[in-house]
């Protein structure tokens, strides 16, 4: 069977670099993307990426959503959720949307709110606490 070369299935399609896998250079996708071998250069991905256990990235990575349960040496910006998994070792700056961090990853570096104006601009931030009583 002949594969139509305008298919535009490929946004539903999920990219896979195996373990034994080496890229040098920049990556860029639409579709969802699972790295289990190693990436020296950065990532753009339109969907959701994740980076094994075996995972090794140097670059910064930027994606909609993302799951690391390897190595990243690189700022990482998620505009979702970012799931660091027990088994992640990150070493950049991180700014999400929401996080998930479990217990025994290992993570080096600041993270920002994308919503951090939403937060110091809201109600709850301008509301006075009452200082104790004193007796």
């Amino acid at each position: 069977m002949l594969l139509n070369k305008h298919d535009n299935s490929s946004s539903t399609s999920i990219n896979l670099i195996g373990k034994s896998t080496t890229i040098t250079g920049d990556i860029h996708s639409t579709s969802d993307l699972r790295i289990d071998g190693k990436i020296i250069g950065n990532i753009n991905i339109k969907a959701k990426l994740v980076v094994g256990a075996t995972a090794q990235i140097e670059g910064n990575i930027n994606a909609e959503h993302a799951d690391i349960s390897g190595e990243v040496n690189g700022n990482v910006v998620v505009n979702g959720l970012l799931f660091l998994k027990a088994t992640a070792k990150l070493k950049g700056d991180i700014e999400v949307d929401k996080i998930i961090i479990e217990q025994n990853a290992h993570f080096i570096g600041t993270c920002s709110m994308k919503d951090q104006n939403k937060i110091q601009n809201s109600n709850l931030s301008q509301k006075t606490i009452p200082k104790a009583a004193t007796i």
